[in-house]
């Protein structure tokens, strides 16, 4: 496996020495130690190091940045792959791009691409590298309408999911969009469709679940935030949720369990 050290990373990546050591610093990373106690970065290092900073840039909170590091870890191979790799984010989720396959990790902004290969001296960071298919087109074009069109950015989700029905951003965003202007039966026709389409998101899950707490549908709220916390036990605003649901059922048990989840998963006492 090629290593890297910190000269490597400050060319490859045009990140300063003491940026590299904060991330360290913050876990974001652990790279070995070679020769005088020189730190050694693997590929998979260079990634999670860049995402990092481009994150923590975009004033992503501290936790969230951590799980979706870790996520990303997990899945990364061990060098490039020779059909190159793309991080990128759709709505709130990263998103990683290898070859035809696509997983998404935890949170953030449209962060970065890369291309090129390290082992080889070179690995660029690029905005896009190859037009988007229709169904991205459109789903960009929603969340640029969305402050100042509704029906049109209600209008683009529609068409992002006639072209993908697969895109299960899109039908958390379009859900949600309803649901914001009232809609509220259209709203849950679009997370069920997404449900049937396969979609068991944690994020749908949750919408799911608010948007039957505001029908008064309590018990189906509670079975649908429940679902979610099966997806992510960690999802802090779903226990968040359920706490407060359970409140209103006179459970006050499970009210005390999910809060005090939802406090320990957001660092207070």
């Amino acid at each position: 496996m090629h290593q890297y050290g910190v000269r490597d990373v400050e060319k490859l990546l045009g990140l300063p020495r003491s940026t590299i050591r904060a991330l360290i610093a913050a876990g974001f990373v652990s790279p070995a130690r070679g020769p005088r106690n020189a730190w050694l970065f693997s590929f998979q290092d260079l990634i999670v190091l860049r995402t990092a900073q481009a994150l923590a840039a975009a004033k992503v909170p501290h936790r969230r940045i951590t799980k979706s590091l870790k996520e990303l870890r997990r899945h990364l191979p061990e060098t490039m792959p020779l059909s190159g790799m793309r991080i990128g984010a759709v709505a709130d989720r990263v998103v990683v791009s290898e070859g035809g396959k696509r997983w998404q990790a935890e949170s953030g902004q449209y962060l970065l691409a890369f291309d090129g290969d390290p082992a080889e001296g070179s690995l660029s960071i690029i905005e896009r590298t190859a037009e988007p298919p229709p169904s991205d087109d459109w789903f960009d074009q929603a969340v640029a309408l969305e402050q100042n069109d509704l029906e049109a950015a209600i209008r683009a989700y529609e068409r992002a999911i006639a072209a993908d029905p697969a895109h299960v951003d899109a039908r958390i965003n379009l859900g949600r969009l309803l649901h914001e202007a009232g809609r509220l039966a259209q709203a849950e026709r679009v997370y069920r469709d997404a449900l049937d389409a396969g979609g068991s998101d944690a994020v749908l899950l949750f919408n799911l679940g608010a948007l039957l707490d505001d029908l008064n549908r309590k018990s189906d709220a509670a079975a649908a935030y429940k679902a979610a916390l099966d997806v992510d036990p960690d999802f802090a605003d779903c226990h968040y949720n359920l706490a407060l649901l359970f409140e209103q059922l006179e459970k006050p048990k499970e009210a005390i369990k999910h809060m005090s989840k939802y406090r320990r998963l957001i660092g207070t006492s």
